[in-house]
């Protein structure tokens, strides 16, 4: 702090001590409704140095085969590698305070506001929970829902030929819900099984509140969940409402439904840095903090252990 010669000592130290308080204690605060770091599996292995992200997926091939006791061409197995890329861009905001505020609050024996820290640090989890989701095309960022490998169809329709789930009985939204796990199991043989279903908010909501028949005082969603082999967890998400036909591949939009694996051998969040504040810097007369951290996308490695149901 000796470098900001326009503070004396005392307001030196003040605000100092000031920052010293401030740093854990945004780091703390949570935001409910920003839900991609819980949702999704987070790698940060790559380090703020990395420029890009390089993974490699690989196949085995190859059948063995009942033989002849003296064969000389046995059959070869074999594994086939393939090499992918994804790249890391800089996120970056700040916050500050002009001098005056904090001689008027060190004057007063007041905090400084940590409104402004709260909101740098809220700006940044929204830019990176909006990519996590959809990506960023124009900086070539891939995100989970914007993936063109995840199998994706369209609901079936019900007895009142209508695929949305406010429209349908409760067994017609389990078939739904099974059929959606399911599917990722027959179409991999059995290799992939979801534990995880994320559904938009009144979705949810219908499923948590609605009787599973006239005669049970079960929810669909209790119903559920006690009896999937497989599904251990669902949860509402509001980024699911209104997808758009670019996102889905095709056709009106619509709310949809993803089963997955919540595996990081199947999908990582890379955050190679973390949002991270930096020493405060005079600028004119304001004191201005940083901040700054890198993200490289969701990674899909296993994108047929995932599944998206169109029109619920």
């Amino acid at each position: 702090m000796d470098r900001f010669l326009i503070l004396d000592d005392n307001e030196s130290m003040f605000f100092q001590r000031e920052l010293e308080y401030l740093k854990p204690k945004i780091y703390e605060i949570q935001f409910p409704k920003l839900k991609a770091t819980s949702l999704i599996p987070v790698s940060t292995e790559a380090g703020p140095g990395a420029e890009s992200i390089v993974y490699q997926v690989y196949e085995e091939v190859g059948l063995a085969q009942i033989i002849a006791s003296y064969a000389d061409d046995l059959p070869r197995a074999d594994v086939k590698g393939k090499e992918y890329s994804s790249i890391i861009k800089t996120i970056g905001d700040s916050y500050g305070w002009n001098l005056q505020e904090i001689k008027a609050a060190m004057h007063a024996g007041k905090p400084l506001q940590m409104k402004r820290a709260a909101a740098a640090r809220r700006a940044f989890d929204t830019l990176v929970d909006n990519i996590a989701w959809f990506g960023d095309q124009e900086n070539n960022l891939p995100g989970f829902l914007t993936n063109e490998n995840i199998p994706a169809s369209l609901a079936d329709t019900g007895d009142s030929g209508k695929t949305t789930w406010e429209d349908k009985t409760a067994d017609e939204i389990l078939d739904d819900l099974n059929g959606m796990v399911q599917d990722i199991i027959d179409l991999t043989n059995e290799v992939e099984a979801p534990d995880t279903i994320l559904l938009p908010v009144a979705q949810y909501g219908l499923i948590s509140t609605k009787p599973r028949s006239s005669t049970s005082d079960t929810t669909i969603l209790e119903f559920f969940l006690k009896n999937s082999a497989y599904i251990d967890t669902v949860v509402p998400l509001n980024k699911l409402k209104n997808i758009s036909p670019a996102i889905v591949g095709g056709g009106d939009s619509s709310d949809i439904a993803v089963a997955y694996q919540k595996d990081p051998d199947c999908l990582s969040l890379e955050l190679p840095m973390p949002f991270t504040q930096e020493a405060a810097q005079a600028r004119n007369l304001e004191l201005v903090v940083p901040c700054w951290g890198r993200i490289g996308g969701v990674i899909i490695y296993r994108p047929l252990s995932m599944k998206i149901l169109e029109g619920i």
